[in-house]
């Protein structure tokens, strides 16, 4: 299930993890999603203090991809920190509901390289969508 496009999202997605404000946890995140006209729009995670203010890394790039007037997100990649896969939480499996359809594929990586990819749906059964209003 690895697109033509993987590479370049990977890429993105290890870059913009550098750039992790993560002073408390260390563990730096990174996301990348394509869109629907083949663009790729980024984002990390970003820690607070006030530990539950702090915003991952598919939150900062969610806030991007409308901040640039997109809608839909077409394919994922997050890298994460250390040898193991790297999955968006819960509370990020639901925001990325509202901007992606169930069949988008979300490739959970370390920075090494992918490690697993599951779509959506999977990440996130019988979910509650924007069709549901």
């Amino acid at each position: 299930m690895i697109s033509d496009n993987f590479d370049k999202l990977f890429e993105e997605a290890k870059k913009v993890r550098e750039k992790a404000h993560v002073p408390y946890s260390q563990f730096k995140v990174g996301a990348a999603f394509l869109t629907e006209d083949n663009s790729i729009v980024a984002g990390c995670n970003v820690e607070n203090a006030a530990y539950p203010q702090s915003q991952c890394a598919e939150a900062s790039a969610i806030g991007n991809l409308i901040s640039q007037g997109y809608k839909n997100i077409v394919e994922v990649v997050v890298i994460g920190s250390g040898s193991k896969l790297c999955s968006p939480c819960g509370g990020c499996r639901q925001r990325l509901r509202e901007f992606a359809k169930l069949d988008v594929p979300i490739h959970m990586c370390n920075i090494e390289g992918h490690i697993k990819t599951s779509t959506l749906g999977e990440l996130l059964p019988d979910s509650f969508g924007p069709e549901n209003l």
